[in-house]
């Protein structure tokens, strides 16, 4: 295929929003040069100059254009790297494709909060956000029914879009598990998803980009010791005028 502009993207090992867009541009073949950031300690000058509004990653550089926001990125990816012979990531059908962007958004709504909240908290107030994640992987179980039309992936025969919305957070839920000792993804209760999150992290495109849960608990102890020390400036700190 031939490369359509210079493309880059900023992003950082960890993020499982970075992931999404790894695998968005191997899908597709896009090849690119990945610029990793300093997280969480500093930002570059080129990422705050490249999304000033949320001065987060991942960030994608087309022909030094910025595109931000994860789900937005991989729209674009589908869109850009549209030709015969390359899967769709959003399915083509309109009903399919707002239903996908549908849970994509749950994903990020009401899973990535207690997920990321159980991560950060050492188990403070554990049982009740274990609570929030466990149902909304109940639902996620129901969606997988309804979306993958007797395939492997919620996009079906291939990885599609919401694959890419929650596969991205795997090895972060391996981390929980650690952290819990409990089997999230436990087979008698979401059977679907136990044998989707093994199809996905052995994917082709997947494979080679996705972090080691090991890595990323080291990670999560550094994010943790800086948010207490963020917590202790703000406790220490008088108030603003």
């Amino acid at each position: 295929m031939e490369k359509q502009g210079e493309v880059k993207l900023i992003g950082l090992w960890a993020s499982p929003f970075v992931l999404r867009v790894k695998v968005a541009l191997n899908i597709k073949g896009v090849p690119y040069e990945y610029l990793e950031e300093q997280l969480p300690f500093s930002k570059s000058q080129l990422l705050l100059d490249s999304n000033p509004v949320h001065k987060k990653v991942p960030v994608l550089l087309h022909d030094g254009k910025p595109v931000c926001e994860s789900l937005i990125i991989v729209e674009y990816i589908d869109e850009v790297w549209a030709s015969a012979g390359l899967p769709a990531i959003l399915p083509l059908d309109p009903y399919d494709r707002a239903t996908a962007r549908f849970w994509a958004a749950y994903i990020d709504e009401k899973f990535f909060g207690p997920m990321r909240g159980l991560i950060l908290t050492e188990g403070e107030d554990g049982k009740d956000l274990l609570e929030q994640l466990m149902a909304a992987l109940e639902q996620l179980e129901d969606a997988f029914r309804k979306c993958c039309k007797g395939g492997a992936f919620f996009g079906g025969e291939t990885i599609g879009f919401l694959d890419l919305a929650l596969g991205s957070f795997l090895g972060w839920l391996r981390v929980l598990e650690g952290d819990t000792g409990t089997k999230l993804l436990e087979k008698s209760k979401f059977p679907k998803l136990e044998a989707w999150s093994a199809a996905f992290c052995e994917a082709e495109p997947v494979k080679e980009v996705i972090p080691e849960a090991e890595k990323l608990a080291e990670f999560a102890k550094v994010l943790r010791q800086v948010g207490k020390s963020v917590t202790a400036v703000a406790v220490a700190a008088p108030p603003a005028s």
